[in-house]
């Protein structure tokens, strides 16, 4: 039995996630709204909204769980050579809007998109309270891909990405890995499993460890804010040093 959400109590706690459907995979609740307070709520514990156009907002868990710890980011040689090359440049929260607009643009052959307007308007309200932040890599001055994803704690949320040149993506995930590891941050959640996911290193957990992560990295202080440096940076990977220029040159 699916718990019911009250919209008008944001604070109300989330079910435990150990409760959640077998059938559809992690589906736990439904109802409620897509308040700050509810997301961060729900992020904590492992939890994320996840629904279609006209449909109430359903809440998941899944089990296992995909992840990635920044530490180890499996880069192909392939992929190496193309960083190498310095073709892409790389921002953070530069312009989250574009990104996440491009990640809501339908997949060839989906169909359709999960980022439907209610939650575009939710991401960008935790954008602009320093809860969500973007990766952009750009291409002479274009944006050729990105993600986007929400930080609390030592974790970061990962939650779509896009690619409009062949490996963009994968450099902002590059990218993003080398920047949280600085930043010392443990853990990225990936939700859902992809062969583009485990060829960089991610990989499925029980939904109780996860859970057991969030407890430890999650109870960390929160640090809020742009993580714009106001510069463009080559792509890093984890232990690699930065490598920047003023942005625009």
């Amino acid at each position: 039995m699916l718990y019911l959400l009250d919209p008008r109590n944001p604070q109300a706690p989330f079910p435990d996630a150990e409760t959640a459907e077998r059938e559809p995979d992690g589906l736990l609740a439904v109802g409620g709204d897509l308040s700050v307070t509810r997301l961060v709520n729900a992020y904590r514990r492992g939890i994320f909204p996840w629904f279609g156009a006209g449909d109430p907002i359903l809440w998941w868990s899944p089990d296992p769980r995909t992840t990635l710890f920044p530490e180890r980011l499996r880069i192909s040689r392939t992929l190496r050579k193309t960083l190498r090359k310095d073709r892409f440049g790389a921002t953070m929260d530069r312009d989250f809007d574009a990104v996440i607009t491009a990640c809501a643009q339908p997949r060839a052959g989906s169909g359709g998109t999960w980022l439907v307007p209610e939650m575009i308007a939710a991401y960008r309200r935790l954008h602009r309270r320093g809860f969500a932040h973007s990766v952009e890599i750009w291409q002479d001055g274009a944006l050729a891909g990105g993600l986007y994803g929400v930080a609390l704690g030592r974790v970061f949320f990962g939650e779509s990405m896009f690619t409009r040149i062949s490996d963009a993506s994968k450099v902002a995930l590059v990218h993003l890995c080398g920047r949280l590891a600085e930043r010392g941050f443990r853990l990225i959640d990936c939700q859902a499993l992809t062969a583009h996911l485990i060829r960089m290193g991610a990989e499925q957990i029980p939904r109780a460890d996860f859970v057991r992560l969030l407890e430890r990295w999650c109870s960390r202080p929160d640090r809020p804010g742009s993580w714009d440096d106001g510069r463009i940076s080559l792509p890093l990977a984890p232990g690699d040093k930065p490598i920047s220029g003023v942005a625009g040159s």
